[in-house]
């Protein structure tokens, strides 16, 4: 068994970003091929929503397998080191996640979650997304 180094470990923790993942930019780019036009990363919604079609009133979160504990994907693994704290820091992503869709929807926004895995091809995220936004159209009667 390969096991990491505290350091290997947090050295590669220090690499994960936390915004402008290429999963994000692949649905920013074909949203706005689309037509579409959004705001990011805002603050003044509950848990910073990725994208944001203040139009729509639809929050798109692009959440990431592994942080995020997308069931039944191949990319949701826990490292074998520190199984505990892994275990309890995905709980608390999972649980993060959940209160701020709660809020948010309390406040008449419609919540959607893109899984890093399921964003490709790209012909297919549009195809995605074109169903979303309609949804969120419907929704808000624009």
């Amino acid at each position: 068994m390969d096991y990491l180094t505290p350091d290997q470990r947090s050295a590669n923790m220090g690499r994960v970003r936390g915004k402008d993942t290429q999963p994000e930019l692949a649905v920013r780019r074909a949203l706005h091929a689309m037509g579409y036009r959004f705001r990011l990363h805002r603050r003044d919604l509950p848990g910073t929503p990725d994208i944001v079609l203040p139009r729509y009133r639809l929050v798109l979160f692009v959440h990431g397998c592994f942080w995020h504990r997308h069931a039944d994907c191949p990319r949701c693994t826990t490292p074998r080191t520190r199984r505990e704290f892994w275990e309890a820091k995905f709980a608390a992503n999972v649980e993060r996640d959940r209160r701020h869709t709660a809020a948010l929807e309390a406040d008449g926004w419609t919540v959607r979650v893109l899984w890093e895995c399921k964003l490709r091809p790209t012909a297919q995220l549009q195809e995605t997304l074109s169903g979303i936004v309609d949804d969120g159209v419907r929704a808000t009667g624009v």
